[in-house]
């Protein structure tokens, strides 16, 4: 087999979500956009349903179609975009809660599906989505949304003073309305019972990734050896030439590239692992192939691990110059996925 592996610990992902939800007395959604983080939308929900989560959230209504159809009828699909333009018969037809964001979708909902149930999210800060005080303030007292919601923008840093500005304004804009109210994610649930309200939703750390420091790991990513060649000092390994070798050594040749969501970035930074054994990247990383210096190792492996106990998703991510949010969600549809 010429693919990676990408190993999926469904006991981890639930205890995850068992281990968020004990941090409130209220009720704990799930966040399972972007393909549930990269690992499966209908495994990660199926899990999660299992684990006794009841509302998810997906950033599109085509996600939420496709959770539906994961799920069946019961749990609570929401959807950040809200209601755009050709949503419709999609909402309708998956019985999906669009999150409206703005005058426009609360017309358009109103006037396609009345009747029909829907989120609001409103913008306390953040400048991305939702309504801004000033248009909400007209309907405020008329709207009866399944629920309210709002973004932090900065929950990973929690002595960062837009938290407070944020929860001040989300108060300003919801209380005494008698509404339910979300507005907590994963670095929300930490932050404490201020922010908790009347459901929290998780993401990340559903999946292992920071701010949740005791989140259990859920993905390995094993990546198969295709072929091992010996060079002599001088030679030089890969694309520009990046890395030479600076004696005898043996290159094993991985398979797995930036096509798999391996960023290039991350060329001569980042290791594998031969069981406990670290082995560095030598030269760039290409669409499909890496080289990997495993002149240490008593014998040619047969894998080699990138995302597992020895180096978490958060690890990899630092060596690429990003967050454990890209590296998931850019783990590519070429990998065998083992639950």
């Amino acid at each position: 087999m010429a693919t990676g592996t990408l190993h999926i610990d469904r006991a981890a992902l639930a205890a995850n979500w068992k281990a968020l939800d004990a941090m409130s007395a209220v009720e704990t959604a799930a966040v399972v956009k972007a393909n549930g983080y990269g690992l499966g939308i209908e495994l990660v929900a199926e899990t999660l349903a299992a684990a006794g989560a009841r509302s998810f959230f997906v950033a599109t209504a085509e996600e939420g179609a496709r959770l539906r159809a994961a799920l069946g009828h019961g749990p609570v699909i929401a959807v950040f975009s809200g209601h755009m333009a050709g949503d419709t018969a999609l909402i309708r037809d998956h019985v999906l809660t669009p999150m409206l964001n703005s005058p426009e979708q609360w017309t358009r909902h109103a006037e396609t599906l009345p009747g029909a149930p829907y989120g609001v999210q409103l913008d306390s800060g953040m400048n991305r989505l939702g309504f801004e005080p000033a248009d909400w303030a007209p309907i405020a007292g008329e709207a009866r949304p399944w629920c309210a919601i709002s973004h932090l923008a900065c929950a990973d840093e929690p002595d960062h003073p837009m938290n407070a500005r944020q929860l001040a304004t989300f108060r300003e804009m919801t209380d005494g309305l008698g509404l339910k109210r979300c507005f907590a994610n994963t670095g929300g649930v930490l932050l404490g019972a201020d922010y908790h309200f009347d459901m929290t939703r998780p993401g990340i750390g559903l999946y292992g990734g920071l701010p949740f420091e005791g989140a259990r790991p859920v993905v390995r990513l094993d990546l198969p050896v295709i072929q091992v060649r010996d060079l002599a000092a001088g030679e030089s390994v890969g694309y520009g030439n990046t890395w030479t070798a600076p004696g005898p050594t043996r290159i094993a040749t991985v398979s797995g590239g930036y096509a798999d969501g391996i960023i290039r970035a991350m060329s001569n930074k980042i290791r594998l692992w031969s069981g406990d054994v670290p082995c560095p990247l030598v030269g760039r990383v290409s669409m499909d192939l890496l080289t990997i210096d495993v002149t240490h190792l008593p014998e040619a492996p047969e894998a080699l691990t990138l995302i597992g106990p020895h180096q978490t998703v958060d690890a990899v991510a630092d060596a690429a110059g990003t967050i454990g949010y890209e590296i998931l969600t850019s783990l590519g549809p070429r990998y065998r996925r083992a639950a």
